[in-house]
């Protein structure tokens, strides 16, 4: 049984202050260990370490999605989820890079809506023309649709139609 590598927090508050006090842009929590990070370095060195299967849970939750939505997007059966869940076992790089980028959407998605998630929520689910029809969460499964979610809602933010 491995046992979660988890982000140097330290390192990162370190890097903060030697960046001028910049605290960090992204965060969240998984089993009590936060995952923070202000840069793309920053991003990085989390990805290499690599998140818990229990971010598999912390994202669905702060997506408004079920489990299984997540499971499929990152092709991984509901036992072999519930066994490596259990063993405390890591995420591959890939799976967790796709969690730290949705992490990265999500926040800015409810800021866009202003804070109101049950509006932004029901915008993922909807049928969106500037997505060739497609609705934002069903482009969660890969770094390209992610990023044209997120160009979808930069439009929104400027007062575009998206």
């Amino acid at each position: 049984m491995s046992s979660p590598k988890t982000f140097d927090i330290k390192k990162s508050i370190r890097t903060a202050k030697l960046n001028g006090g910049i605290k960090s842009k992204w965060s969240f929590e998984v089993s009590g260990d936060k995952y923070a990070w202000t840069t793309k370095m920053d991003r990085i060195n989390v990805i290499r370490n690599r998140l818990p299967y229990e971010a598999i849970e912390v994202i669905s939750n702060k997506a408004n999605l079920p489990i299984k939505h997540f499971l499929r997007l990152l092709d991984i059966p509901q036992t072999t989820y519930n066994k490596k869940k259990k063993a405390h076992e890591l995420l591959s790089s890939k799976d967790s890079e796709l969690i730290l980028v949705l992490v990265e959407l999500l926040e800015y998605g409810i800021d866009v809506f202003n804070n109101e998630k049950s509006k932004f929520y029901r915008w993922l689910k909807k049928a969106n023309p500037s997505l060739g029809d497609a609705s934002p969460e069903s482009l969660f499964d890969s770094l390209t649709g992610i990023q044209e979610v997120k160009n979808s809602l930069n439009r929104l933010e400027y007062g575009n139609l998206s």
